[in-house]
């Protein structure tokens, strides 16, 4: 799915904007109103709602303090705000864990439920959950981040790479391992391909 980026107000990137909040700090609220919905969306996949409000004001609190170290050649801030939100997911960790702990036990309901209750998509994923939240959990929290800024965020590799201050050739590679390692926790099952079920 890929994410609509918001529009210049006024023709003003955001360097331009967060360099004029240095002198007019109100004018950071720009940058605010470009973001949060975003920002507070990958939040809330990682750690949940009842977390990304506070941790979604807290990544533009880093943001607005950090400000004036802001390269104000990059136009888009949303490599920068992704970087400040994934540190400090991974100071919320338990909650993360406790979530994907929540999804691993998924199946035990689905077991009981009959063709016919559901679709065969949601037959599906409810089957491939726990598989998957394992596999994810069997990555490393750097992996996890980077493949969830890819998948979640949709971020470019480059766009990653400004996140979570790596080359961007570190990204490809680390995404290729990443990919062999879940298809080896899966399997080889494509999540896609829906099951062969017995007329």
């Amino acid at each position: 799915m890929a994410i609509t980026r918001p529009p210049d107000v006024g023709g003003r990137t955001d360097g331009e904007v967060i360099g004029a909040s240095r002198g007019e700090p109100e004018r950071f609220a720009e940058i605010f109103q470009r973001h949060w919905d975003e920002i507070y969306r990958y939040i809330a996949q990682r750690l949940g709602p009842e977390s990304a409000e506070d941790v979604g004001a807290e990544t533009f609190a880093v943001a607005f303090r950090g400000r004036q170290r802001y390269d104000q050649t990059r136009n888009d801030a949303r490599p920068w705000l992704y970087g400040i939100a994934t540190n400090l997911i991974r100071q919320h960790w338990r909650v993360e864990r406790r979530h994907r702990r929540l999804l691993a036990r998924a199946d035990a309901q689905a077991a009981g439920e009959s063709f016919d209750q559901a679709s065969d998509e949601r037959l599906t994923a409810q089957r491939l959950a726990p598989r998957i939240a394992s596999a994810l959990a069997r990555l490393s929290a750097a992996e996890r981040d980077l493949l969830l800024l890819i998948a979640w965020a949709d971020l470019t590799y480059e766009e990653a790479a400004q996140a979570l201050d790596v080359p961007p050739g570190t990204v490809g590679s680390r995404l290729y391992r990443i990919r062999r390692k879940l298809r080896r926790s899966l399997g080889d099952t494509n999540p896609m391909r829906l099951p062969e079920v017995d007329a």
